[in-house]
């Protein structure tokens, strides 16, 4: 794999690429602490992304307008045209650079749709990336993660990638600071996908009853065993606000995280929105027995081994 280049001033007789092909990860969330909503309608959030081996492809070629095709997971029925995130992400850039949003983009899907894997925003953070080699603009990632904040609040990360605080909306991205430390987990995907803005109002409505769900609290706790490089240390401090409200819309997911749970799994939860669920190992071969474990247990669609954390969407 290798690293997109940035066009500098000396590289201004450089030819432009007929075709760029950029891969990108999944994201999951390690800590994702739900504050109240706000004036905006967004929640305030504390979150700790991490991005891992599950990927998409975008290739950008060259056109006389833009369009979209898709291959994989979700090919005829997710929708090609103006509200799909890619051409979104593709028109943003095009304003900002004020150049022709002319391009023949290709999307290869693996991550499931509405998974609470960020594919959506993964395809639009490799979207910026390809249409920028393929147009030659030159923007920084940090550049493009700006552009990227207007696009969704986990676009951000997704340029960058590793493991990083998500605060505001989860668009202002702060990379974390650990040793470096490779992180094994199992990723059962469900049948279907669960709608993030009716979680989040799935977890207003808990919040406001006489049993109302415990906060994730601090990510502090996450913070420091990271830095252990411990998985045993590493589990109790994971946390998700919202998978009470993704439990409560789809009673289903307790009998797929019990299943990782009973089959090893040293920790196990909902990804951020759900329904898909993530279990910790300890080492790659743990990792596969969890997996067979759950696999066996028909709790879920499909599962996946996956490792953590991983650069962001690169050209390859």
């Amino acid at each position: 794999m290798t690293e997109a280049w940035w066009p500098e001033d000396d590289d201004k007789d450089r030819p432009l690429p007929s075709s760029v092909k950029v891969r990108v990860p999944a994201k999951i969330n390690l800590h994702l602490g739900v504050g109240p909503l706000r004036r905006d309608g967004y929640h305030e959030l504390h979150t700790v992304y991490h991005a891992i081996s599950l990927y998409d492809e975008v290739t950008a070629r060259r056109g006389d307008t833009l369009t979209l095709t898709m291959e994989g997971v979700g090919a005829g029925s997710l929708a090609l045209d103006d509200s799909n995130l890619i051409i979104k992400a593709a028109r943003a850039l095009a304003e900002s650079a004020k150049v022709p949003a002319h391009a023949r983009l290709h999307l290869r899907k693996s991550i499931p749709l509405a998974g609470g894997l960020a594919g959506g925003s993964a395809d639009a953070a490799a979207t910026l990336i390809a249409c920028d080699a393929l147009w030659g603009t030159g923007y920084s990632r940090e550049d493009l993660a700006r552009i990227a904040a207007t696009l969704g609040s986990d676009v951000p990360f997704l340029i960058h990638g590793g493991t990083a605080l998500g605060t505001g909306r989860g668009e202002a991205v702060s990379p974390v600071l650990a040793r470096a430390y490779t992180w094994h987990w199992v990723v059962a995907i469900a049948d279907g996908g669960l709608s993030t803005p009716e979680v989040y109002r799935e977890l207003d409505r808990l919040r406001l009853g006489a049993d109302a769900p415990s906060a994730a609290g601090s990510p502090d706790a996450l913070f420091t065993a990271l830095r252990q490089r411990d998985p045993a240390v590493l589990a109790p401090t994971l946390g998700n606000d919202l998978q009470p409200a993704a439990l409560s819309l789809r009673p289903a997911l307790a009998e797929t995280l019990d299943a990782g749970t009973k089959a090893g799994a040293l920790a196990a939860l909902v990804s951020g929105s759900g329904p898909t669920c993530v279990f910790l190992a300890r080492d790659p071969g743990h990792a596969a027995e969890v997996a067979a474990a759950v696999e066996a247990a028909q709790v879920c669609r499909t599962v996946q081994v996956a490792h953590g954390p991983v650069v962001g969407a690169r050209v390859i």
